[in-house]
Formats: C-alpha cells, sequence, structure tokens
C-alpha cells in the first residue's frame, strides 16, 4: 500500500514508539550534528550527509553531492538498522530541504517504499510537545544486510540536461532560490548564474509562512500552472548540488504529481563544466 511521502507530528506521536520506526536527523549545516546532541526526536539517529548520502570527489567532478554507488547506500542503510520492514521517518531543521528530501529520494530510488518526511521538521514537532533526547542513540541492529540492486528512479546526465534545456518539450527547473538563479549572489559554488533555458521555481514556494508543506491541492494548481502541457517524464528538476532539488521532488509527489527526474550534479556540476551560462539582464 502506498503512503504519503509527508507525515504529520501528530500522526508520528501515535506510532514512534513502534519498534518498527525508525526517525533520523537529516540536518545539514556546520552545526547540524551539535544542535543534534542538544536535542533530537526521542530515539532518532543522526545521518551525516557528505559522508553517507553522498559520494565526493576530490576534483568535485559531477558535483558537491553526486550519489554514492549503490553498494555503498546499502552498507549506510543497514549501519543504520534499517531492513526491508522499516518504517523510515525523515526530518531536519529546514522544512525537509537540507537534507531530509534528499534522504527520502534516495530510499525510494533504492526500492523502499515506506519512507516518509516529517511535515514542519523538528520546529513543529517541538511546538507540538514531541518527546526530545539529547546525546546519541543506539543504533538496532539488523539482522541480515539491506540487499540493494541499483537506483530506479529517473536521474540525467549533463549531457542530457544541455539538450533537453534546448528543447520547448522538456523543462529544467531551477529551485535554487531567485538571486542565485539571477547570477546576483552565489554564495556556494565558483560562477553564477543558471543553465541557459531553465526556469527558477524556489523549493521555498513549496511551504507556507509556517514552514508546512502547502496541502497537496494548493501544490498541484501551482506546478500545473508552471508546467503547462510539459509530460512529467520531460521535466528536470536540479539545484545547487541535488540535495533540495529533492525537496521540489517531494512536493511533486505529495501533489500527485508523481517523480521528475533529478539532475544530481546541478549547478555545481554544470557552472564547473566551462559551459555556457545565463544571468538576468546578461
Amino acid at each position: 500500500m502506498e503512503i504519503s511521502p509527508i507525515i504529520e507530528v501528530d500522526a508520528l506521536l501515535a506510532i514512534f514508539s513502534n519498534p518498527n520506526v525508525l526517525i533520523f536527523d537529516v540536518s545539514n549545516h556546520k552545526d547540524a550534528k551539535a544542535n543534534f546532541e542538544k536535542a533530537h526526536l526521542e530515539s532518532a539517529l543522526f545521518v551525516e550527509t557528505n559522508s553517507q548520502l553522498a559520494e565526493i570527489r576530490d576534483d568535485l567532478s559531477g558535483g558537491r553531492h553526486p550519489l554514492p554507488k549503490i553498494a555503498r547506500f546499502a552498507e549506510t542503510v543497514t549501519s543504520l538498522g534499517i531492513n526491508e520492514n522499516s518504517h523510515v521517518v525523515l526530518y531536519d531543521d529546514n522544512g525537509g530541504s537540507n537534507a531530509a528530501a534528499r534522504f527520502w529520494w534516495m530510499l525510494r530510488s533504492a526500492g523502499h517504499q515506506n519512507v516518509q518526511v516529517l511535515n514542519g521538521g523538528i520546529g513543529e514537532a517541538k511546538k507540538r510537545n514531541f518527546p526530545l533526547a539529547s546525546g546519541s542513540e543506539p543504533v538496532r541492529t539488523v539482522s541480515q544486510p539491506y540487499q540493494l540492486k541499483k537506483w530506479n528512479l529517473p536521474t540525467v546526465e549533463i549531457n542530457q540536461v544541455a539538450i533537453a534545456s534546448q528543447d520547448p518539450n522538456y523543462l529544467v527547473v531551477d529551485v535554487r532560490d531567485q538571486q542565485r538563479y539571477d547570477g546576483i549572489a552565489e554564495p556556494i559554488d565558483l560562477i553564477a548564474g543558471h543553465i541557459p533555458g531553465a526556469i527558477n521555481i524556489p523549493f521555498t514556494e513549496n511551504l507556507d509562512a509556517d514552514g508546512l508543506f502547502l496541502n497537496p491541492t494548493a501544490l498541484r494548481d501551482k506546478y500545473e500552472a508552471k508546467f503547462g502541457e510539459i509530460r512529467n517524464e520531460n521535466i528536470i528538476i536540479h539545484c545547487g548540488s541535488g540535495v533540495t532539488a529533492c525537496h521540489t521532488i517531494l512536493s511533486l509527489e505529495y501533489a500527485g504529481m508523481g517523480i521528475p527526474k533529478l539532475y544530481i550534479g546541478s549547478w555545481s556540476e554544470w557552472s564547473r563544466s566551462n559551459r555556457k551560462i545565463e544571468k538576468k539582464n546578461g
């Protein structure tokens, strides 16, 4: 049975003591681990994005957060105590964008269906008096390794993006904030701007003023208006390094629109490839 990709805090409160429910904090910034050790949802484990959800190369080829090999990800999943029957719930401290949605996409792509992102993350959980803990939590051991064979969700490589960006039957969507898309500011990568032909729909627009996901109907209306007649299989989502793009993919799935293609390398790869870029006003 398919489950919603989003779970509400009250729903998690009702089930979190079930031994099959595994909760993970996937916050990703310099203070994330320290904040986790100060306070996290009871029983949650911390997931480190750079080392556990990516296989970063010294030369940054493939972008800042390329996918790990599936065998390595299987080892990570097993080490976190996840098995085929686990109900996995993911949260972070930034509306699911950094990087709960990335872990959700990876688990779904690897074939694990019973995975959800907590609406509102730790902030909403605190508002609703979810039990908190500090320090570290014990990992639940599994009896055998989780066998994952391949990445199943659609992705594209840089050459495919270059072709699609010039094809009117395709749509390349950049989910970074508008200043980065416009080339006005670039706090992370070496060059400012965007992929020629890409449109900008910041992932932050998936959330309301309280940091909660818009309801499925509102999300669907919003994206149908943006996508027009472009078919889902011809839509490519990217961001800076393939992390926050997953927030928009999660939102589209929540809206019942399916899962489009993800460009993992995103701007971090494109901007290092000596390819053409665009900026606002040239």
